[in-house]
C-alpha cells in the first residue's frame, strides 16, 4: 500500500543526501589537515557519544554474536570503504572518478544478492541498473587522469568493502538496535584508524576551525545520517533497491558542490542525473516494511 512505502521513501531520500555528504566532508577535511586524523577524531567523538547505549544494550543481553557481526560490519563498511577510498584519491583518482567507481556497487549488489541472498533481480531491475551506471557516468563525466594502476586498485578495492558489509549485513541480520550497532562499528574504525594518523604525523585534534568543522560535518551528515539511514533502510528492503540509492549520489554530491563551493552543474550532469533517477525507479520492487 502507498501509504506504507512513504516512510521507506523518506529514509531513501535522507540516505541519498546524506551518503553523498561524504564527499564533502573528505574536501572539507583535506582543507583541514590529515584526513585520516578527521577520520579517527571522528569516529573517536561518535564511539564516546553512543558508548553509554551500547553499555546499556550489553547489560539488557546483546549477544557476543551481535558484537562481532556488527565489529566485521565497521571492518569493511567503515574502514575498509573510507581508508581505501581516500588513499586512492590522495594518489590522483579524480573525485568524479572515485564516484564513478563507487557507483558499480549496486552492479556488484545486484549479481551477489541473487547468488547469494537467494533475491530476484529481474529485467526491469537489470536495465535500471545498466540505466543508473550509464547515467553516472553522463553526470560524472570523470576522466581516468594521471593515477597509478594501484590507485584505482584501491578504488575498486573500496567499493568491493562496501558491497561485502552489504551482502553480510543482510545476510546474518540480526535484532541490535541502530545506535549500538553504530557505536561498536565507529569504535572499530577509530581503533583501525588511529595506526594511519599516526603515520600522517599526529594523533591529537587540530584546534584549526577547518579541522573541527569537518570532523563534526562526518560525524553528523555522514556516520550518524549516512551509515544510520543506510543500515536502516537495509533492514526494511532489499540489498539491490539500497544499493541502487547509491547511484544517485554523484550527481546530489555535484549539488552540495554547487551550493558549498560555487561548482559549476553542467548540462550533461542534469541528463545524467535524470537517467539516474529513471534507472533507480526501475530497481524498485514493491517491499513489505519490516
Amino acid at each position: 500500500m502507498k501509504g506504507a512505502v512513504l516512510p521507506l521513501a523518506a529514509l531513501e531520500a535522507g540516505l541519498v543526501i546524506a551518503w553523498s555528504s561524504g564527499f564533502i566532508g573528505a574536501r572539507l577535511a583535506a582543507e583541514a589537515t590529515s584526513v585520516f586524523l578527521v577520520l579517527f577524531w571522528r569516529f573517536v567523538i561518535v564511539s564516546l557519544i553512543l558508548m553509554p547505549l551500547l553499555i546499556r544494550a550489553i547489560q539488557n543481553g546483546l549477544p557476543a554474536r551481535s558484537l562481532i557481526l556488527q565489529s566485521v560490519l565497521g571492518i569493511f563498511a567503515m574502514f575498509g570503504y573510507l581508508a581505501l577510498g581516500v588513499k586512492a584519491i590522495e594518489l590522483g583518482v579524480p573525485v568524479g572518478t572515485a564516484a564513478l567507481i563507487s557507483a558499480l556497487q549496486p552492479i556488484v549488489t545486484a549479481a551477489l544478492a541473487g547468488a547469494l541472498l537467494q533475491e530476484h533481480v529481474n529485467r526491469s531491475q537489470w536495465i535500471g541498473i545498466s540505466l543508473g551506471l550509464a547515467g553516472v557516468s553522463l553526470a560524472v563525466g570523470g576522466s581516468l587522469g594521471g593515477a597509478s594502476l594501484g590507485a584505482y586498485v584501491l578504488s575498486g578495492a573500496s567499493t568491493l568493502s562496501l558491497v561485502i558489509a552489504t551482502i553480510i549485513a543482510k545476510a546474518l541480520s540480526d535484532n541490535t538496535p541502530l545506535l549500538p550497532s553504530l557505536a561498536v562499528q565507529s569504535l572499530v574504525s577509530a581503533v583501525l584508524f588511529a595506526p594511519l594518523a599516526l603515520l600522517d604525523g599526529e594523533i591529537l585534534p587540530s584546534p584549526d576551525i577547518r579541522f573541527i568543522a569537518a570532523v563534526a560535518w562526518f560525524i553528523l551528515f555522514s556516520t550518524i545520517g549516512g551509515y544510520g539511514l543506510y543500515w536502516l533502510c537495509l533492514r526494511k528492503s532489499t540489498a539491490t533497491r539500497v544499493g541502487s540509492l547509491i547511484y544517485l549520489t554523484p550527481p546530489v554530491t555535484m549539488i552540495w558542490g554547487w551550493l558549498m563551493f560555487s561548482e559549476p552543474i553542467t548540462t550533461l550532469a542534469v541528463v545524467g542525473f535524470v537517467i539516474c533517477i529513471v534507472g533507480v525507479m526501475l530497481t524498485r520492487p514493491e517491499v513489505r516494511q519490516r
